[in-house]
């Protein structure tokens, strides 16, 4: 089991930008494929990006390609969510995933280690 405590979330315009942190204990992330879901109020929880461990290949929803970018530092058992030029409908509460074998999987579901979770607000 891996431990995630989330991290980075806050208020922000339109337009701009946060880094979110995941910062894992227990198990050593290196054999974990990670990834960052969020939910926002009244939706059911969605895929946003996923790292894989072998390689650090990186996929994304299509809702937020080219505005997030998703890393890791293995060294410090992290991982990271850029988010740039945000919108009013990146609102929600943003969690942490890892599991091994999950890559190609955006089923929330499928992962077996979550944090609790950071909220991110963007007002219009």
């Amino acid at each position: 089991q891996v431990q995630l405590v989330e991290s980075g979330g806050g208020l922000v315009q339109t337009g701009g930008s946060l880094r979110l942190s995941c910062a894992a204990s227990g198990r050593v992330l290196s054999s974990y494929d990670m990834g960052w879901f969020r939910q926002a109020p009244g939706k059911e929880r969605e895929f946003v990006a996923a790292i894989s461990w072998i390689g650090g290949s990186t996929r994304y929803a299509d809702s937020v390609k080219g505005r997030f970018t998703i890393s890791r530092d293995s060294a410090k058992n992290t991982l990271y969510l850029q988010m740039n030029s945000l919108k009013h409908a990146d609102t929600a509460v943003y969690s942490c995933a890892a599991e091994r074998g999950r890559y190609y999987n955006s089923r929330p579901h499928k992962w077996g280690s979550w944090g609790q979770g950071t909220q991110v607000t963007v007002s219009s």
